[in-house]
């Protein structure tokens, strides 16, 4: 009789436990995140590579774009639940009726200037003349290149050549000097600088720091998808705290997106590791997902130099009010 009954206490024992662990874990929630490959979006990078998504039951696909206007078209399309990117082309879209939100902060724009050290630039107003790499025009690189950089220095935007390429082709055209110098942001600038015969000339963010990159969503996706866009954001914040305080860390887990090799073969430091490339260039930016006043304020003055160069326009004139693009009920409920 007793070993009749531990026979069938082993049996509903083991059947109890293969009942617990065959039971699938609680599925996580599918979300499209669209990045470009600068250091401006690490935060979107180091949060999947840390699988900081998965912790807030994100199962996530990020989804690389060539251009900030890809990007943006994606998110008005519905191919994306949001992305991070400079928030022209945001604006530009919603003067035009499209609904979409700002709903936190990424980065502060830190743009450098390099030239050649054989062209001649000492200052941002040597460049007349001259011919510059930089970001396709519309993007936010460009309108702050030619409404701040060059306004500040007395040139307009016909004084230079301004060539709109890719930061990754903007590098190698200083290498092959079909540039004379480049408006570049991290880590392509610093990789210019140690790869070619080139100096750091200007940054803007040491003179004129912006919200370049912001994380903006549908208005449709942030009201039926709010509680995902909110872990998302949960995840880059955290994801933002490992680039501040521990860049290293952060460096391992995203240099492959910018060095394909384990090295990286300088003109006066022989061979350097990736990691190291890119943690001076994480340490060197400024990471945030608050959007505080003042970032709002450099917002509108954007928007507003946008909409003097004729790149935007509203239907009765007047100015375009960002704020009316912009949710930071996140950032509020977060207390940050």
């Amino acid at each position: 009789m007793k070993s009749t009954l531990k026979r069938l206490l082993l049996v509903a024992s083991t059947a109890l436990a293969a009942l617990v662990f065959s039971t699938p874990a609680m599925a996580l929630e599918k979300f499209k995140i669209g990045y470009l490959r600068v250091m401006d979006d690490a935060q979107a990078m180091a949060a999947y590579e840390a699988g900081l998504y998965k912790k807030y039951g994100l199962d996530v696909e990020l989804i690389e774009f060539k251009s900030g206007t890809d990007l943006i078209k994606a998110i008005v399309g519905g191919q994306l639940d949001s992305g991070v990117f400079g928030f022209t082309n945001a604006v530009a879209w919603a003067s035009k009726g499209a609904d979409l939100k700002v709903v936190s902060g990424a980065q502060l724009g830190y743009h450098a200037i390099v030239a050649r050290e054989d062209a001649h630039i000492n200052k941002v107003s040597d460049l007349k003349g001259k011919t510059l790499a930089s970001q396709a025009e519309g993007s936010t690189a460009d309108v702050v290149l030619k409404g701040v950089v060059f306004r500040d220095a007395g040139l307009k935007a016909d004084d230079v050549n301004v060539l709109g390429v890719s930061p990754q082709v903007a590098v190698q055209s200083l290498v092959g000097k079909r540039v004379d110098a480049a408006f570049l942001f991290e880590p392509q600038a610093r990789i210019a600088q140690l790869i070619a015969p080139v100096r750091q000339i200007y940054e803007i963010g040491e003179v004129w720091p912006f919200p370049c990159m912001v994380v903006i969503t549908s208005g449709d996706t942030l009201k039926n998808r709010r509680a995902a866009v909110w872990k998302s954001l949960d995840a880059q914040r955290d994801a933002i705290e490992l680039l501040k305080k521990k860049p290293a860390e952060a460096a391992k887990l995203i240099a492959g997106y910018f060095i394909a090799e384990p090295t990286l073969k300088t003109l006066k430091h022989g061979e350097v590791l990736r990691e190291d490339v890119i943690r001076d260039a994480i340490k060197s930016q400024t990471f945030n997902a608050k959007l505080n006043e003042k970032e709002q304020n450099r917002m509108q003055e954007i928007a507003d130099i946008l909409q003097a160069q004729g790149s935007l326009k509203t239907k009765d004139g007047k100015p375009f009010e960002v704020r009316s693009i912009v949710d930071l009920a996140w950032q509020k409920d977060r207390k940050l």
